[in-house]
């Protein structure tokens, strides 16, 4: 039996996608100093990241699925490695949105693949590996930005650290990439009546689509304002504080690369309402945690809350048949970068205009609608409702 196996190849890919951007994520506080930024200013050059996706998911559905998983990673990889050079280099508040949008454009198209990769092995082969898959995708955003630190620690400037990065994982995840199996080709109507060019999500994806947007809301949150609680609920120390989001980080990985075997057991719906309930006792306990050691446990237990929602949902909405699966998956890449990205600007309006602790709460009731929308994750109930033949045609929007 061959190591390099389809689902290991896949899992190796998404573990080396996200390297590079993790090695951003530390250095956004150099870059904000280098450029004089007050919050407000990093705030609204940072939305360069989602305006690239919404410019671009549009058209990286049908592109997708016209081309194939496997060459959307490896061109998109390429232009994604040269986009996250960009911000580190810009001279300005302009050209560091213009960077990120550049950025935001070529992520959301290599991560359409590989979502869409995965589904097809998963799909050929018969096994279920979506949140192992995502697990290693945790795990290369924690290598990232672990390097990233190592870097600034040792005063390599971002301007260099990071291209240095993308040029070392570049080869490797271009050798993984093409080593690839091609998924089997989705089968066409023999009908001639014209399809329509553009056709609206149906209910069961925007059900789905709203369950992963408190997932992601919750994921922004942790990443942008772990460290702030810690330092402003809890007087952290500066050696404290970015233990919050590390294990956060570590038990969403440990919940993805548990995650299949409790999809096997005990399927999706039940799999995403027992990390459902996690996640809002989660969030909670920390809304209340009194000292350090208990807002960590609060971390961790809305990391493995949080862990598999997303995966589940991919696999849910490419299993819809009202589109092809590389549309579905397009627009709901889109809505949870939208959740990840939106929730940390309104947990900080929240938070300047009352405190850290009630800004963090806001997550509870969002939480609590997606365990609500727990029942859209079951692919029998979406097709039921949604089916439309015209979803076998590769590449329709």
């Amino acid at each position: 039996m061959s190591l390099l196996t389809p689902q290991r190849l896949t899992m190796m890919v998404f573990f080396l996608q996200p390297i590079a951007f993790g090695s951003w994520l530390p250095r956004i506080g150099d870059v904000q100093l280098s450029l004089g930024l007050g919050p407000s200013g990093l705030a609204l050059a940072l939305l360069g990241l989602p305006c690239g996706t919404l410019l671009t998911l549009p058209f990286a559905g049908p592109l997708v699925g016209r081309i194939g998983p496997r060459a959307a990673i490896l061109i998109g990889y390429v232009l994604y490695t040269l986009a996250m050079c960009l911000p580190a280099l810009a001279p300005d508040p302009t050209l560091l949105f213009v960077a990120l949008m550049l950025a935001g454009s070529t992520i959301s198209f290599v991560e359409l693949g590989l979502n869409v990769q995965a589904d097809a092995v998963e799909k050929a082969t018969g096994t279920v590996i979506m949140t192992t898959a995502h697990g290693c995708w945790s795990v290369g955003i924690m290598a990232g930005s672990l390097v990233g630190s190592g870097m600034a620690a040792i005063g390599l400037a971002p301007q260099l650290a990071i291209p240095l990065v993308g040029v070392c994982i570049l080869p490797l995840a271009l050798l993984a990439a093409s080593r690839l199996p091609p998924p089997a080709p989705e089968p066409a109507l023999e009908s001639k009546t014209e399809r329509p060019r553009w056709t609206p999500p149906s209910w069961a994806l925007l059900g789905i689509c709203c369950f992963v947007f408190g997932i992601t809301m919750t994921e922004g949150a942790m990443a942008d304002w772990s460290a702030i609680f810690l330092r402003d609920a809890l007087a952290a120390d500066a050696g404290t504080v970015g233990l919050g989001y590390a294990v956060f980080a570590a038990l969403v990985a440990a919940g993805r690369f548990g995650g299949d075997s409790l999809k096997r057991r005990f399927g999706a719906v039940v799999t995403a309402r027992i990390c459902g309930v996690l996640a809002v006792l989660g969030a909670g306990l920390l809304y209340v945690a009194p000292t350090v050691p208990v807002a960590l446990l609060g971390f961790a237990t809305i990391g493995i809350g949080v862990s598999v929602g997303f995966p589940l949902a991919v696999t849910a909405a490419a299993a819809l048949t009202d589109r092809s699966a590389a549309s579905n998956v397009a627009v709901l890449s889109f809505v949870a970068l939208l959740g990840f990205l939106v929730g940390p600007p309104v947990i900080g309006f929240v938070a300047e205009h009352t405190d850290i602790r009630l800004g963090i709460a806001c997550l509870v009731p969002v939480l609590i609608a997606s365990l609500a929308l727990t029942k859209r994750l079951d692919p029998a109930r979406g097709r039921r409702l949604d089916h439309n033949p015209q979803s076998d045609i590769a590449g329709v929007l």
